[in-house]
């Protein structure tokens, strides 16, 4: 009975893979086909394998289309990651880079370096922003840590990190009204979340940067799994408690910070994706979590962009607007969950 009971199991698993693999280029593809410019399915195959089929096609295709599609797979799933490491350090379901202001002091800092940058004729380059980024979310994320150490209930460390969230997009909007008039519309929208603008240089940043960051997260895999079961257990092991927060903490905040250098802060992606990742997989060990993780939000933003710009096509919506409603619906669920359970 057991083992018919595990073989369902693992049958289970095998097909949630295969699914999570096959809608990654299959959503890829419909991102490249769908938009206010007409591309048939036939001639994005075309032209993805070198055959031309006109000058105005392949300008979409790859200037517009592919970078913003590998931007939206790759970002996502940082943001899947990301809320993850954040889950594990804070062991809080609705814990997450926008909800607990990480993605708030890295849209400030990185708004400040573009309204200095927007008077100079240097333009700040992606490795720049993610450094400005980074040192944001470090930031408040280190206001976060210290509300901590005074605070024993996590919901109300829940309240500080969005109070800090909403204290950073307050002085963002406050010095986003000092900027030029052509660079105002452009930081709104990039303040309100957007993956435009994004070009193929910019994705090999973020995939070298969310590359290292997933290698480092697959390195914590098995200290994770042993500080879940409490630290005692996990010293008992030889686990390095201080170094794993250290570094759970650094890797998570670089993974937003990469995000919200490029396409601002995106909401509910790192809090909605783990939890959709635990329920359908139903466990908790970080070597399948971690690759779900990664796959459903790189999913998630996906599905989220193409909607954003086809719905109201030619007008766009925010993809933070799209995630918000997608994501929101799934905290509220765990919410509920979480208060049904205590």
């Amino acid at each position: 009975m057991k083992e018919s009971c595990n073989r369902k199991k693992k049958i289970r698993s095998l097909i949630l893979w295969i699914l999570l693999i096959l809608l990654c280029p299959l959503l890829l593809f419909l991102n490249l086909s769908i938009g206010s410019v007409e591309i048939s399915p036939a001639e994005v195959i075309r032209e993805l394998f070198g055959k031309d089929v006109g000058q105005m096609s392949r300008t979409v295709l790859f200037l517009v289309r592919l970078p913003r599609a590998l931007s939206a797979l790759i970002l996502g799933g940082a943001l899947g990651i990301s809320g993850y490491l954040l889950q594990t350090f804070f062991r809080n379901p609705i814990a997450g880079p926008f909800v607990l202001g990480v993605s708030g002091g890295a849209k400030l800092c990185v708004a400040v370096l573009l309204i200095v940058c927007a008077s100079r004729v240097t333009v700040p380059g992606g490795i720049t922003m993610v450094t400005v980024a980074f040192f944001g979310a470090l930031l408040s994320m280190g206001f976060v840590l210290l509300f901590s150490r005074r605070m024993r209930h996590k919901s109300t460390l829940i309240v500080a990190g969005i109070m800090i969230g909403y204290i950073c997009s307050a002085v963002t909007d406050f010095i986003v009204t000092f900027a030029d008039d052509a660079q105002i519309v452009s930081l709104h929208n990039w303040s309100r979340g957007s993956l435009s603008g994004m070009n193929l240089q910019d994705v090999g940043v973020m995939t070298i940067v969310v590359g290292i960051c997933l290698v480092i997260s697959f390195f914590l895999a098995k200290a994770i799994s042993a500080y879940r079961l409490g630290e005692d257990y996990a010293i008992s092991l030889g686990v390095n408690i201080r170094r794993l927060r250290i570094v759970l903490v650094i890797t998570a905040s670089l993974l937003a910070a990469c995000v919200t250098a490029y396409a601002g802060p995106v909401s509910f992606v790192g809090i909605a994706v783990p939890q959709l990742a635990r329920a359908l997989f139903k466990t908790e060990k970080p070597l399948v979590l971690i690759p779900a993780s990664f796959l459903g939000g790189g999913i998630f933003c996906l599905v989220s962009d193409l909607v954003a710009r086809s719905i109201f096509a030619p007008a766009e919506l925010s993809i933070s607007t799209v995630t918000a409603i997608f994501g929101a619906p799934v905290v509220i669920a765990v919410l509920f969950k979480k208060k049904g359970g205590a």
